[in-house]
Parts: structure tokens; sequence; C-alpha cells
């Protein structure tokens, strides 16, 4: 079974509070399962590529034996596919653990999407992070 992931991450500051969104889609076009999460403070780049884990994870769950990957990160599309270096220290595990989900199928592809055609996985991300700001909120106002 062929599928796509589009996946995305975000951080609100630069480390800031962050997020991803993953989802997976059918040849269709259809969602067959998404995937979002909060990460505390972090880099955007990292929240790019737990995005990727996710969506690999979730397409892995399915099944899925070919692997489409989109993503807005030119850093992350570019490292996975080893046109680029990873340089920086807190990327290196995370390309590992990418790298080692993607081991499940028989193919993946890398492909650099403009940030307008990544809107899904984007509004995941953003869900992520808001429902954590969220719970940081009702935790401060209980303390009070």
């Amino acid at each position: 079974m062929r599928v796509t992931i589009e996946a995305d991450g975000g951080s609100r500051g630069n480390p800031g509070p962050a997020g991803y969104g993953a989802v997976v889609l059918d040849a269709d076009g259809e969602v067959l399962i998404d995937r979002q999460g909060a990460l505390g403070v972090t880099t955007n780049n990292v929240a790019e590529y737990e995005g990727l884990i996710a969506g690999l994870l979730a397409a892995a769950e399915l099944g899925a034996t070919e692997v489409d990957v989109r993503m807005d990160s030119k850093l992350v599309v570019e490292q996975m596919s080893g046109n680029w270096r990873i340089k920086h220290p807190n990327l290196k595990p995370l390309a590992v653990r990418a790298a080692e989900a993607a081991e499940a199928f028989d193919t993946v592809t890398y492909a650099w999407i403009p940030r307008g055609e990544n809107v899904r996985a984007d509004a995941l991300a953003n869900e992520a992070m808001d429902a954590a700001r969220q719970a940081r909120a009702e935790r401060g106002s209980a303390h009070r």
C-alpha cells in the first residue's frame, strides 16, 4: 500500500513552546490517520523531525509499504534525502529515529512542498501548541 505523509512542526519562539502534526493520506488524498503532539520548549527543527517520525510510525501502523513524505521543512527533507549533512547535535538522534522508522517500508521518498500545501499538518501542529498553552494556563490559574 502506498501512502503520502504530510508532516509539520513548529515552535512559538525558536526555541519556544513547540508541537508537531502529521497526516497519512491514501492515493485519493483522503486522511487515513493523523497524529499531533506538544513537545514543551524546543526548536522548530526538532518539532519538524518529531512530525516526520510520528507520520512514519503512523504509516507503519497502517501496514504501508511505500511512502511519499511531503514537508515544508527544506532542512529535514534535504537531510533525510542524504543531500545535506546533519550538523546540529540535537538533530542527529532524531534523524536516526526517522531513518529507523523509515526502514519499515520498501521505499520512502522525501519532497519539499510550499507551506501553503501543508495546511493539514500545520493545523495539527498548531492545535497541539494551543492545547498545551491552554493546559499551562489552567494549571497556572489553579495555583492562584
